[in-house]
């Protein structure tokens, strides 16, 4: 997935800066399960993402509009799990980030 997909580093590089902040505060055993929680839906979204859109492919090269569909709802899955691992990080880590700053 990291080979082929441009999203998937974004997702990697924003994971790598939310354990480093995440480490840095101290994060207690509930807040850390809330972060993983929040990660993993997102990168289960991508990874489900990516296997449909090559499934698709092999599929059929010809456009297909149901098939353009399918592929949207899953990309729109994705950006559903990023907004909800943005609220969980922003619950999460804002007040200790506040704190801080």
């Amino acid at each position: 997935m990291l080979r082929t997909q441009r999203n998937a580093w974004i997702h990697a590089a924003v994971s790598v800066a939310v354990l480093s902040v995440s480490l840095w505060l101290g994060l207690d055993a509930a807040e850390w399960c809330w972060i993983v929680l929040a990660m993993m839906a997102v990168w289960t979204a991508e990874g489900i993402n990516t296997a449909l859109e090559r499934l698709a492919d092999a599929v059929s090269t010809d456009p297909d509009p149901l098939i353009g569909q399918a592929k949207d709802a899953a990309a729109g899955a994705v950006l559903i799990a990023a907004a909800g691992a943005a609220m969980i990080g922003l619950l999460v880590l804002g007040p200790r980030l506040w704190e801080r700053l």
